[in-house]
């Protein structure tokens, strides 16, 4: 069974992001021009402005059990606490917290948990796993978060799960961190919701069921979540899980963008240009190609600079589009049609291509 590919949120289970996957297709098909291949997880479709096929980039998981072939290492798993309550207190705790002054959030939060507050004890879970106006220590993180989850806080059990997935702090405990993420998630928490339906995805630790992480995923979308929203989007667009349905899949990615999704973005832009589950506006596709660019998507890179190089939904703008070739293919998105025709373009806008990419490079 072909699945799609996901997402990863908070520290390493499954690995991989999701890319966009659907094709950019340069306006003429050539021969030599090499399909990239990308690790499966969950299997996506390629990026379309029609172009060569190339396989999505894997979803990037919250939390998930074993690291793909090559994850890059993720940050500790981040419990950002509830909003405050109407205790005066918890609010000094949050607020010193939200402006970066954790050594008084810690002090702050250290006489809270004394008398019982759990979400104070989650903040100090928080504090100590990421070094935040303390030491880093993971062993007293995962005390902090054990006592918070002890008395009903959702945030805590997933992070203590995330804890117990990674063996930081404590012995690897697989068994307990699925009990703890599914405790969790009935108790709403979105992102324990979204790494358990990776879990059920990936089969490794859990038995493989699409059903029931399309389930989880539809939870954690619901409640915001945009990693979420793009995974459950490559759902409908594959039938994975649920029934195939691209225009409800667009639905999905366009509100996914609302946060800035990368993936989400680029898959968009291309549905847009395209027209598929969505009215064709390539203007609109080429503005989020730009903007998934500036924030650094190969894949969108490479699909601006066939737009801008054929003038597509745009002006022709050779210089720039193999400008962003250029700055694509140093994040080893190489496109050898585009590297034949940067060759036949005039030695004058050449060195002007090269020129903006080594300023883009530099700057960033």
């Amino acid at each position: 069974m072909k699945l799609p590919r996901i997402i990863m949120l908070a520290t390493l289970l499954l690995t991989a992001p999701a890319a966009a996957q659907l094709q950019i297709t340069p306006p003429v098909a050539t021969p030599g021009a090499s399909a990239e291949k990308t690790k499966d997880k969950p299997k996506a479709t390629p990026h379309t402005i029609t172009k060569k096929k190339e396989a999505p980039p894997a979803p990037k998981p919250s939390a998930s059990p074993k690291p793909s072939a090559s994850p890059k290492p993720a940050p500790a798993a981040t419990v950002i606490p509830a909003p405050p309550t109407d205790n005066p207190n918890v609010d000094l705790v949050y607020g010193a917290y939200q402006r970066g002054q954790y050594k008084t959030a810690f002090e702050l939060a250290t006489a809270r948990a004394e008398t019982g507050d759990a979400k104070a004890m989650t903040m100090l879970g928080e504090l100590y796993s990421n070094a935040m106006g303390i030491r880093r220590d993971y062993t007293k993180a995962l005390q902090w978060y054990k006592r918070a989850s002890d008395a009903g806080d959702r945030e805590a059990m997933f992070a203590l799960a995330m804890l117990r997935m990674t063996g930081r702090g404590g012995p690897v405990d697989k068994n307990e961190a699925v009990k703890l993420m599914a405790s969790a998630a009935k108790l709403g928490e979105p992102k324990a919701a979204y790494n358990l339906a990776l879990l059920y995805l990936d089969g490794q630790t859990l038995p493989q069921d699409v059903k029931r992480s399309a389930e989880l995923l539809r939870q954690a979308a619901d409640a915001g979540l945009p990693e979420a929203q793009y995974a459950l989007a490559t759902f409908y667009k594959e039938g994975t899980g649920v029934p195939k349905d691209l225009e409800r899949a667009v639905r999905l990615l366009q509100v996914a963008t609302l946060t800035d999704n990368v993936d989400a973005e680029v898959e968009y832009a291309i549905a847009l240009f395209n027209g598929t589950g969505t009215p064709k506006n390539q203007p609109a596709a080429v503005a989020l190609l730009r903007k998934a660019s500036r924030q650094g998507s190969a894949i969108a890179q490479n699909r601006l600079a066939w737009v801008l190089i054929n003038g597509m939904g745009t002006a022709v703008d050779k210089v720039e589009g193999f400008k962003w070739h250029l700055v694509a293919k140093t994040s080893g998105k190489g496109d050898p049609e585009l590297d034949k025709q940067l060759s036949d373009l005039p030695a004058e806008d050449r060195a002007k291509a090269e020129a903006a990419a080594r300023k883009w490079l530099g700057a960033k």
